[in-house]
């Protein structure tokens, strides 16, 4: 039995999506009384640190309707139910920016937002890039406009707050970590 474990007693749905379903749940507390808990369910994500033969990072710029604001971010997207997180990645890559890789690397699972939701994101490194071809096509309703940046014009980007979510942040520190212990 994990330490401090909530365990549940009651679920009621509030809400099915697309991306994400919510529900409250009544948990028993460690200490027996009980509480509730709203969380979000996601199928989970990849996300792709994608570096080309001139070590620039592979970056995506799109507005995200929560903040309200265009940010840059790393390729990523959802998992499709049974689907292993390296061909979500590698179909991820490709629709977002038209590049395929011959070498990928997992670099880290993490939880997003543990105190809410239950999704996690896969991380991998995409090297030896290439251009697809017959690009797999976008979802209608995703408008990304691709860019290659140093990773030092990354370090600004994360200052200048245009990189602004976890995973591009996580990204960018790895780069860092990794070129550094390369030396």
């Amino acid at each position: 039995m994990p330490k401090f474990e909530e365990k549940t007693i009651a679920t009621k749905k509030i809400f099915q999506g697309h991306i994400i379903n919510v529900q409250v749940d009544d948990v028993v507390l460690p200490n027996g009384k009980v509480g509730k808990r709203e969380l979000v369910k996601h199928p989970g994500a990849v996300a792709i640190i994608a570096i080309t033969s001139d070590d620039k990072i592979v970056l995506v710029e799109q507005f995200r309707k929560p903040l309200e604001r265009t940010i840059i971010e790393i390729p990523a997207g959802k998992m499709e139910a049974g689907e292993l997180p390296l061909h979500t990645a590698k179909r991820e890559l490709e629709e977002e920016t038209g590049y395929g890789a011959e070498h990928w690397e997992h670099v880290q699972t993490f939880s997003t937002s543990p105190g809410f939701a239950d999704e996690i994101i896969h991380i991998y490194v995409a090297q030896n890039l290439y251009e697809v071809s017959n690009r797999a096509v976008m979802d209608e309703d995703e408008f990304v406009e691709l860019i290659e940046v140093s990773l030092q014009d990354a370090q600004q980007l994360m200052t200048n707050e245009q990189i602004y979510d976890a995973k591009t942040v996580f990204a960018i520190q790895w780069c860092l970590l990794h070129k550094l212990t390369k030396k």
